[in-house]
């Protein structure tokens, strides 16, 4: 008896885009507390491209997957199948939006077919098309821990850099949404669109950007936000014993040295810690039902052209988010 496969973008090798290609592989089913998605959607994220180049290899090689390796980590589309003692409010041909890490067992979200626990998808949001809902459950999520990581109260006041990303724009609008002042850091291409998201002061982009916020705000700034990746040169904007919330694990390398220096404290974001957050992902879907949150898309491709979506993530100036899409 044949086993059922599935077309996903998946990784032999490791190296530059043209290593993911369209492959069968097998289809999964849902198991006790799973549900499983038909894919309609998949985003592309920067963070797809450390399991593509290989700096995922050993993690990847040590779990529970054999390659080809799948890169993804949020996905939107319709449930066709509820595992055995599943509690879930979402039924068979519900529209969902889905969370996965690409090093679990699900593996990524570049696939046709996706088997997760309940608690990682939740209802897509109303009048959302599926390419829109596959931009918010990572990117979401990760401004959501974000906040929630420095902890900061009502009438305080936030710096984002990188505003105008998926990850930015997302930590602006629920910034607001949490009574929060926020300082976006943008490009002057981009201040009508940083704006739009909410911003109360928009500061250029570019080098001494911590000192071009304390004109503005010159006892500092509670925390900021760093979805940019500015490090030493958003520092000067925090005022002494302020936080500054950093993505992609570089906290502990430099925790110490600012610790040091000025008592600010470093708080790592770590969005695998939220992959099981329902009750965070639900939230997402009800603030974009109520035109809190806006779900950007940049550009769509054909799964079969993931290799295009990955130069075009490489060559940068995206605005909003690139998404694979399996109909």
């Amino acid at each position: 008896m044949s086993v059922p496969t599935m077309k996903a973008v998946g990784v032999t090798d490791f190296g530059d885009p043209d290593v993911l290609k369209l492959v069968d592989v097998p289809r999964p089913s849902a198991g006790p507390g799973q549900i499983r998605i038909r894919v309609h959607a998949a985003t592309v994220n920067p963070g797809d491209t450390l399991l593509r180049v290989g700096d995922l290899a050993d993690i990847l090689r040590a779990g529970p997957l054999d390659p080809p390796y799948r890169p993804g980590m949020e996905a939107a589309g319709i449930v066709d199948e509820i595992g055995p003692g599943t509690q879930t409010d979402l039924r068979v041909g519900d529209r969902a939006m889905v969370i996965v890490m690409p090093i679990d067992a699900t593996g990524g979200a570049y696939a046709e077919y996706l088997a997760v626990d309940a608690d990682q998808a939740t209802h897509a949001p109303a009048g959302s098309t599926h390419v829109e809902a596959a931009t918010l459950p990572m990117n979401g999520l990760t401004a959501r821990l974000a906040l929630d990581v420095l902890n900061l109260d009502p009438g305080e006041t936030l710096a984002v850099t990188g505003s105008a990303g998926a990850v930015g724009g997302y930590a602006i609008q629920l910034a607001k949404a949490d009574g929060l002042r926020v300082i976006a850091e943008a490009a002057a291409a981009d201040d009508n669109l940083v704006a739009t998201l909410g911003a109360d002061q928009i500061v250029a982009r570019g080098q001494d950007v911590g000192q071009r916020i304390r004109q503005w705000w010159p006892e500092g700034v509670a925390a900021v936000v760093d979805a940019a990746l500015q490090g030493a040169d958003v520092e000067a904007a925090i005022r002494d014993g302020g936080q500054l919330a950093v993505l992609r694990g570089l906290g502990e390398r430099r925790s110490a040295a600012l610790g040091n220096a000025r008592g600010i404290v470093v708080r790592e974001v770590w969005v695998p810690r939220y992959t099981h957050a329902h009750a965070k992902l639900d939230e997402l879907r009800s603030l974009t039902e109520q035109g809190m949150l806006t779900l950007r898309v940049a550009r769509t491709y054909p799964a079969a052209e993931a290799a295009e979506a990955h130069r075009a993530l490489q060559a940068g100036g995206i605005r909003g988010r690139l998404v694979l899409t399996f109909d």
